[in-house]
């Protein structure tokens, strides 16, 4: 089985942190959505016959397609794939564009899980971020997404803004956990080069939060999350009842999965690819019969340190007897050389043959992983 990724390159306005590619000009979106179903057509071939489990719709922001442009898509994939009957099959959703009528059309296409990019339920934080909701207005369509029957919910958290404090960071997790959603994914604030809130930083006009304050979050939000019933299955993923992304569980444990859309990845198995980040190009291609897609063969260097890296971020962390198949008796042992002092520091440990993070370990996993990773 295999996953199918679908980029909508699409935005009202765009997030000062925000790093993907997307535009904000939305006069190509009827080109693109004709262009994604003939792009369905043309690389149906890739993930080799396998079924879909997953299907996710990301961004961008996929709320800005009508429910005409999702029956056109899902008309194709349903056409050309065969999709498991319990697919996982989600829509990421900005607050904003969730009317109630909206949901409601939602609620007649195949979608059964919502991923809402709340991000804070604090409005100056929200006004920072350049957000178009405000607070309320994420409670409101958490509410009326719930009544219309969507059960599998998750929603995004942010932490480590500029002034943010400790308070404000409690209050955002009390509120998410009273929402009963079964699902937080929470990030960082990360500076990334070329966005507004790079620019900011670099010019001295905010200040990042200190690291002691950003691990006191990390560590608050790890207790309050665990003692509200959510597992902390990866890093930045909490799931009630097993309800875990399939679709980024996916990734994380190297399944197949075709990307569609500009800049969308894709992931056979040994080899990645992804497609041109341009919406013109993009459709240009698709319609000449000659996606641009860029291609990286992956060695074994490459595909080892994907191993480690991805194994070591979720709950079942790295699988030793798989390693050692797909790699050899050599870099097992590698493996286990340079994580052997975090074992004895409690940072690590064995489990029936799996590698994990122990908690404190997942507090300096970069430092544990880039120790595991295989350079020349």
């Amino acid at each position: 089985m295999a996953g199918l990724y679908l980029h909508v390159p699409f935005c009202k306005t765009r997030c000062i942190y925000c790093d993907f590619y997307t535009r904000t000009d939305t006069s190509k979106k009827s080109d693109y959505v004709i262009a994604i179903c003939k792009e369905i057509e043309l690389r149906k071939d890739y993930i080799k016959g396998e079924s879909l489990k997953t299907i996710y719709f990301g961004g961008g922001t996929p709320s800005l397609l009508s429910q005409n442009d999702y029956t056109a898509i899902f008309a194709q994939i349903y056409k050309t794939f065969e999709v498991e009957k319990d697919a996982e099959i989600t829509l990421e959703a900005n607050p904003d564009d969730l009317s109630i009528k909206y949901l409601e059309e939602l609620g007649q296409l195949p979608f059964n899980r919502m991923s809402i990019g709340v991000q804070s339920f604090d409005d100056d934080e929200l006004k920072f971020l350049k957000r178009r909701h405000n607070a309320e207005r994420a409670l409101e369509v958490i509410a009326h997404a719930q009544s219309l029957g969507f059960d599998n919910m998750s929603i995004d958290l942010m932490y480590g803004l500029p002034n943010q404090t400790m308070e404000i960071w409690e209050r955002n997790l009390d509120k998410a956990i009273s929402l009963n959603v079964q699902h937080i994914s929470s990030y960082h604030l990360i500076y990334e080069q070329g966005t507004r809130l790079y620019r900011m930083f670099k010019y001295g006009e905010i200040m990042p939060v200190g690291e002691d304050l950003s691990v006191g979050m990390f560590s608050t939000m790890i207790d309050r999350l665990s003692e509200a019933g959510f597992e902390h299955y990866e890093i930045s993923n909490f799931a009630k009842n097993k309800q875990y992304s399939k679709h980024n569980t996916s990734y994380w444990t190297g399944e197949k999965y075709l990307g569609l859309g500009p800049a969308a990845h894709s992931y056979d198995g040994t080899d990645r690819a992804w497609n041109i980040a341009s919406i013109s190009k993009y459709v240009e291609g698709i319609n000449n019969g000659t996606p641009s897609i860029e291609i990286e063969q992956l060695d074994k260097r490459s595909q080892y340190n994907d191993f480690i890296l991805i194994g070591m971020r979720t709950t079942w962390g790295v699988d030793l007897d798989e390693l050692e198949r797909k790699f050899g008796a050599d870099l097992k042992e590698y493996a286990l050389e340079n994580v052997r002092k975090y074992i004895d520091e409690g940072y690590s440990t064995i489990q029936n043959s799996k590698l994990k993070l122990t908690r404190e370990g997942i507090f300096i996993s970069d430092g544990i992983m880039s120790d595991m990773m295989w350079v020349d």
